[in-house]
């Protein structure tokens, strides 16, 4: 609440707590009296010797804030204290403005020139005065549904309300329709036939990846599910207030380069419908890219649009996106069986091509390795959705709407997109000469070898391609980046300016540069599983093991060591060791798979293969194993004495739900409770 600069590089703002909490239009507070009444009374030359020599050391809002002034004001201080005053100049104010005779409405900097007697009360809160803080005080979020935002909690980021909690079994099935019937999806079996393996074996191990998958969402969308806390609040007692971070900024990352990504892709399919309309857009779009860049300007055009087009999308809170997932899935769902009812009625004799009559090609002794490591790049897909699958679960009405919603729409949507992918590409092989695997590309060359009806069907594909691409797009990156860092920076940032930011960082990714030469980096990024397998492993495994599905909400939201998830320094060191234990047998395979050039045992290379299981087991069983041996006694001694889990977070519900909990007793917390 700083909005004003002194005569030096900055001074202290010490207002009281209550008025700050009322305070939402950034004005200055009228009283600037501070004092608590249990100080003793003493002279003149006492109070002279005892005041502090030095500004108190505090930059912002601090709940521990009495414990920082009784630090500089002895208890043998009186309770009148002489402090200095000086002009300053809120924010949006042209002129300046000078001490409480002039204005009684006036900020207290300390010290300067003037002399006043000021009271000193219990429960106050300071400030640092620069132009730096008024800066940022601008930069504040908006404070919203009773939360005053602070660096642990805003209003997105804290458990959600009834009043958003929207999501129906419906909802969660549409959405996987949106998140599993995309390009990306469907384009599965290519990967998996490059691999050596027939369609038939191709499509076991997407069907085998897909319900091991569905297992692990659900699994790990409990926790959001019950208690309506997003993944980086799960992610808190995993690893501790701070270690937390390590984590999330993994998501973040994830998210900004996907985006990306998946934009290109989306710019593909509205280059098709440019492409349909005016057959001749290269030649009339002028290309002024380096050949180097990977991408012309009439495609990049396309891929500013599809940018254009994303931004009204990803401005819809999330609890209000059940229309959108709603039209959207229906469009989908559509596009999906007209395709495959044209491609196979439209085959003539030439029939399917190689991709279904061509044979396995991967060695006897192999074959069990291979189809094993087609389930894991299946999960490994969708790996990073597994992980913070509890920023939508917790939008749930009901927990088990977000069980059943999921337990069926899951599998059934990747599996479905993933077969209809390898017979469509069969079915037009032989018509086009090769298979078109990216379906940008197919309908690229019905434009090119058909008629107006081929344009004017490419277009509609094409349309509806990138509704798909939004589909996936903007809840599983835009609005995952937001809600990571509105977590990461809950002061300052909420799930549309994250998910805006993650929209901008994404475009400095050159995302058509990655496709068209960074191949190493790419293949590192869809081997990401590696290290997302043994994070899921601990989320699930402290839900139901170390924690025992018991959750003390409000300490979640709390960075001080009176948290019973403070561990050490704010840092779980066993998450870390267990996540490492996990990680670290994979890394040979896996610089294996993206250096050609570097060469490690069959066994090292087999480990790899199964490299998320084995990585989810392993750090799992090594997370229950410290935490047995080492034990961290405030959560042991929390759930042993916490009520059975279902009545625990039925409270939790409930106080969520009447506004109180979390208002009162996180939020605005009594500085004599922090020690």
């Amino acid at each position: 609440m700083v909005l004003g600069r002194g005569r030096g590089v900055g001074y202290y703002f010490i207002s009281p707590r209550e008025e700050l909490a009322n305070l939402s239009d950034g004005s200055p507070i009228s009283s600037c009296s501070i004092s608590w009444d249990s100080l003793a009374h003493s002279d003149s030359s006492t109070a002279e010797s005892s005041s502090p020599r030095s500004p108190v050391p505090c930059r912002q809002p601090r709940e521990d804030s009495l414990t920082t002034l009784q630090q500089f004001w002895p208890k043998t201080a009186r309770s009148r204290v002489e402090v200095d005053v000086w002009g300053f100049v809120p924010m949006g104010a042209s002129k300046p403005r000078t001490g409480p005779a002039s204005n009684p409405r006036t900020w207290v900097p300390y010290p300067t020139k003037q002399r006043k007697a000021a009271d000193v009360h219990l429960g106050v809160t300071l400030f640092r005065g620069t132009m730096a803080a008024a800066f940022l005080k601008k930069l504040e979020v908006e404070h919203e549904g009773g939360t005053l935002p602070d660096r642990w909690i805003n209003n997105d980021i804290k458990p959600i309300e009834s009043e958003r909690r929207t999501w129906s079994s419906w909802t969660f099935t549409n959405y996987w329709i949106l998140v599993n019937s995309n390009i990306s999806t469907y384009m599965t079996g290519s990967s998996l036939i490059a691999l050596g393996l027939s369609w038939w074996q191709a499509i076991i191990a997407i069907v085998i990846g897909n319900l091991l998958a569905t297992a692990f969402v659900v699994l790990n969308s409990l926790p959001g599910a019950y208690y309506n806390i997003g993944f980086p609040v799960v992610n808190r007692y995993v690893w501790g207030l701070y270690g937390s971070q390590f984590v999330i900024w993994n998501r973040i990352l994830l998210s900004i380069v996907w985006f990306g990504f998946q934009a290109y892709v989306g710019g593909q399919c509205v280059h098709v419908c440019l492409t349909a309309i005016w057959p001749s857009l290269e030649q009339r779009i002028p290309n002024h890219m380096a050949e180097s860049t990977g991408i012309t300007s009439a495609q990049f055009l396309s891929y500013v649009i599809f940018m254009v087009l994303s931004v009204p999308v990803v401005w819809i809170r999330p609890h209000k996106l059940r229309t959108f997932f709603h039209v959207s899935s229906s469009v989908i769902l559509v596009f999906e069986f007209v395709l495959l009812i044209w491609a196979l009625a439209t085959m003539g004799p030439a029939g399917f091509g190689s991709t279904i009559t061509a044979e396995s090609s991967v060695p006897k002794g192999e074959m069990g390795w291979t189809i094993a490591f087609g389930i894991i790049s299946t999960i490994g897909g969708i790996s990073a959705g597994i992980l913070n699958q509890n920023d939508y679960a917790r939008f749930a009405r009901r927990p088990r709407h977000a069980i059943i919603g999921q337990l069926f729409s899951f599998p059934l949507c990747a599996i479905v997109c993933s077969i209809i992918g390898v017979l469509v590409t069969a079915a037009t092989q032989n018509r086009f000469g090769e298979p078109y695997w990216n379906l940008p590309e197919l309908f690229l060359a019905i434009i090119e070898s058909g008629g107006s009806r081929s344009r004017a069907a490419a277009f509609f594909a094409g349309f509806a391609l990138i509704i798909s691409q939004m589909g996936v797009n903007v809840p599983g990156n835009a609005l995952s980046g937001g809600f990571d860092l509105a977590a990461t920076f809950p002061k300052y940032i909420n799930i549309r300016r994250g998910a805006y930011l993650t929209l901008l960082l994404s475009v400095a990714c050159n995302p058509w540069k990655l496709v068209s030469t960074a191949t190493v980096f790419l293949s590192v990024l869809s081997s990401y599983a590696v290290f997302l397998g043994p994070m899921t492993g601990l989320m699930i495994s402290s839900w139901f093991v170390v924690n025992q599905r018991k959750i003390k909400i409000e300490d979640l939201y709390i960075g001080h060591k009176s948290s019973i998830y403070w561990c050490t320094m704010g840092v779980d060191w066993r998450a870390l060791i267990a996540w490492l234990c996990g990680t670290v047998p994979s890394l040979p395979g896996f610089v294996a798979g993206v250096n050609e050039n570097v060469t490690v045992p069959s066994g090292l290379v087999h480990f790899y293969q199964i490299c998320f299981l084995a990585g989810f087991g392993i750090s799992a069983a090594v997370y229950c194993g410290l935490h047995f041996i080492f034990p961290v006694r405030p959560i042991q001694d929390f759930v042993a004495s916490a009520p059975a889990p279902d009545v625990l977070m039925r409270e939790y519900r409930e106080a969520c739900d009447n506004g109180t909990q979390f208002k009162n007793e996180v939020i605005n917390v009594d500085p004599m409770k922090i020690g």
